[in-house]
C-alpha cells in the first residue's frame, strides 16, 4: 500500500487537470489567430485523430448527404434522437411546418445526447460546419434536381471499440426500425395532386402538391355490407403483412383494386376509408393532364412508398376498349395527316399505364396500393382486368338494407326506429344509393323528421319508376339493362358473358 507521501493531493489534481485545461484553450486560441481559417478543421481533426491513438473509443460518422442524394440513416438518426431529450439537455430545435399537426423537437447543432444499447454507453453529437455552397439533391426533388446547401451536418457517434460489430450489426438497424415507427405513428396523411406548373427539361421539382387528407371515412361509417367490409379489411392487412412473401415468389409488393358501380355507391368514401385504416397517403392522378406515357413513368415513380394511387373514372381517362379499333384509326390519321399526326401522337397509352402496373416499373417502389374507379366496367379493355393488375374488384351496388341502418347510426346514433321496416323496405325494391340517402338524412338534425324525408323521398321515387315500370331505361344514351343484384352479398355468382371465369361481386385474385 502506498504511503500517504506518495498518493497526490486533491489539491495537486485539480491543480494540474486546471493548467492542462488552460495549455488546451492557449492552442485553440492561438491555432484560430495564427492558423487561416480554410486550414482551421484540417489542423483539430489531425489533433483529435492523434489524441483518438490513445483511446479505446470510437467514432462513426453519419454524414447527411450520401454524394448527392440524401442519407436515409442521418434522416432516421435525427427521428430517433428527438425521442433521447432529457433533462441535462439545454438546447433543443423545435419546427412545425404549416401543414403538418404534431411539434417537431430536433437535435441542436454542436450538442450531444448520451444514450445505452445493450447496456453499453453511446454517444451523439451533432457537427455542423459552414462550407462553400454546393448543389445536393432536394427532398422535394425528382429526376435530377437540386438545392444549394451552405452548411455540413453529420453525426459523430462515439462508443466503445470493441462494441463495433454490435452497433453497427445491431444499433444502427434498430435506430432504422425505431424511426419508422415514430414516423408513422407522428405522420399526417396527405392527399397529393399533379401541380400545374410542373415543366419538362433540366433540374425539376417535384411535380406532386399536397394538402392534409382529413376525410373523415372509416370503415365503420362505410353503407356496404358487413361481410364486404371485413372482407376488403382482411385482404389489405394480409397485403401490409406479405413483403418477405412477395418478394420470395418474386412479385412487385403492390396490390389493384378496381371499384365499380352507379355514381354515389360510395367509391370515393372507400378510397380514404382505405388511407385512414392503413395511415397511407393517396395520389389522385389525372390521366388526362399528363402528355406522354415518359412523363407518366416519371410523375409514378416518384411517388412515396406506403401510398395509394388513385385513378378516377378509368373508362374516361384513356383509349382503353377497343384496342383493334383504335389502332386503324390511328393508321387512317397517319396516312391522311403525317404530320399532324405525330405532333398529337405524344400521349397516355394503354401499353404505358400497363407497362407500369405489372411491367419492369412496377418493381419501383414498395407497399403500394394502385385503385381504379369505374361507372362502366364493361368499357374497360380485358388487358387492365386480369390478375396481376387488377386483383381485386368491388362491385359498389345500390344502398342495402344493412347499408341504412349503418347510415342512421352514424348520423343519429340509433339502432332501431318505427320507420326502419317501411324505410327498408322500399329501399329492398328500388334501386338508391347510398348519397341520396345520406342527402336526406342530412336534412334535418332530428331522426324522425329525417327519417320521415327519407321515407318520403323512397315513396316518390317508388311511384315515379311504377309509371316506367316496363319502359327501357336509357343511360347516358345508351340503352342498357340492369340486374337486380339484391342485397349485394359477396357470394353471388355472375358469369362474364364468352368466358368460364366466374366472378364474384367482390374478386380476389
Amino acid at each position: 500500500m502506498l504511503s500517504n507521501t506518495q498518493m497526490p493531493s486533491i489539491k495537486t489534481v485539480i491543480s494540474a487537470a486546471a493548467s492542462a485545461a488552460a495549455t488546451a484553450m492557449v492552442i485553440r486560441s492561438v491555432a484560430r489567430d495564427l492558423i487561416p481559417h480554410e486550414f482551421q478543421d484540417y489542423f483539430f481533426l489531425k489533433i483529435h485523430g492523434f489524441l483518438s491513438a490513445f483511446s479505446n473509443e470510437l467514432t462513426l460518422i453519419i454524414d447527411e448527404f450520401d454524394g448527392l442524394y440524401s442519407n436515409h440513416l442521418f434522416q432516421s438518426a435525427e427521428v430517433y434522437l428527438a425521442t433521447l431529450t432529457t433533462p441535462d439537455t439545454k438546447r433543443f430545435r423545435v419546427t412545425k411546418p404549416e401543414k403538418e399537426k404534431q411539434i417537431m423537437v430536433w437535435m441542436e447543432k454542436n450538442q450531444e445526447l448520451n444514450d445505452s444499447f445493450g447496456g453499453f454507453p453511446i454517444k451523439w453529437r451533432l457537427v455542423c460546419q459552414q462550407t462553400q455552397g454546393k448543389y445536393v439533391a432536394g427532398p422535394e426533388d425528382y429526376y435530377g434536381g437540386s438545392i444549394l446547401k451552405t452548411e455540413v451536418r453529420f453525426f459523430e457517434l462515439v462508443f466503445h471499440k470493441k462494441l463495433k460489430d454490435k452497433v453497427i450489426n445491431e444499433y444502427l438497424p434498430y435506430i432504422l426500425g425505431k424511426s419508422k415507427t415514430l414516423k408513422e405513428e407522428n405522420r399526417t396523411l396527405k392527399l397529393w395532386t399533379l401541380k400545374n406548373e410542373r415543366v419538362m427539361g433540366g433540374p425539376r421539382r417535384n411535380p406532386w402538391q399536397s394538402v392534409n387528407l382529413d376525410h373523415p371515412a372509416t370503415f365503420d361509417k362505410l353503407a356496404m355490407e358487413s361481410d364486404e367490409k371485413e372482407t376488403v379489411m382482411a385482404d389489405l392487412q394480409r397485403f401490409v403483412k406479405r413483403k418477405e412473401f412477395y418478394r420470395r415468389v418474386g412479385k412487385a409488393w403492390k396490390r389493384g383494386y378496381l371499384l365499380f358501380g352507379p355514381p354515389g355507391t360510395g367509391k370515393s368514401s372507400l378510397i380514404a376509408a382505405m388511407a385512414n385504416y392503413l395511415n397511407f397517403d393517396v395520389y389522385d392522378l389525372e390521366l388526362t393532364d399528363i402528355r406522354s406515357n415518359s412523363e407518366l413513368r416519371n410523375l409514378l415513380i416518384s411517388t412515396a412508398n406506403r401510398s395509394i394511387l388513385v385513378v378516377e373514372d378509368i373508362d374516361c381517362s384513356i383509349e382503353l376498349q377497343d384496342r383493334k379499333g383504335a389502332a386503324v384509326a390511328k393508321a387512317k390519321a397517319r396516312a391522311m395527316d403525317p404530320f399532324g399526326y405525330e405532333q398529337g401522337s405524344n400521349r397516355v397509352t394503354l401499353s404505358g399505364l400497363l407497362n407500369f402496373i405489372d411491367g419492369l416499373w412496377s418493381s419501383c417502389g414498395d407497399e403500394r396500393i394502385i385503385v381504379f374507379t369505374t361507372n362502366h366496367k364493361e368499357r374497360l379493355d380485358p388487358a387492365l382486368l386480369r390478375p396481376g393488375r387488377m386483383d381485386v374488384h368491388i362491385h359498389m351496388s345500390y344502398c342495402t338494407p344493412c347499408g341504412f341502418k349503418m347510415l342512421a347510426k352514424t348520423y343519429f346514433e340509433i339502432s332501431e326506429h318505427p320507420l326502419f321496416s317501411e324505410i327498408e323496405k322500399l329501399i329492398e325494391m328500388k334501386k338508391v344509393t347510398p348519397a341520396e340517402v345520406g342527402e336526406q338524412l342530412l336534412k334535418n338534425e332530428e331522426a324522425d323528421v329525417a327519417l320521415r324525408s327519407l321515407l318520403e323521398f323512397l315513396q316518390e321515387k317508388k311511384e315515379i319508376e311504377e309509371v316506367k315500370d316496363g319502359e327501357i331505361v336509357e343511360e347516358d344514351g345508351e340503352v342498357v339493362e340492369e340486374k337486380e343484384s339484391g342485397s349485394g352479398s359477396v357470394n353471388e355468382v355472375e358469369k362474364k358473358e364468352g368466358g368460364s371465369l366466374e366472378e364474384l361481386e367482390i374478386v380476389f385474385t
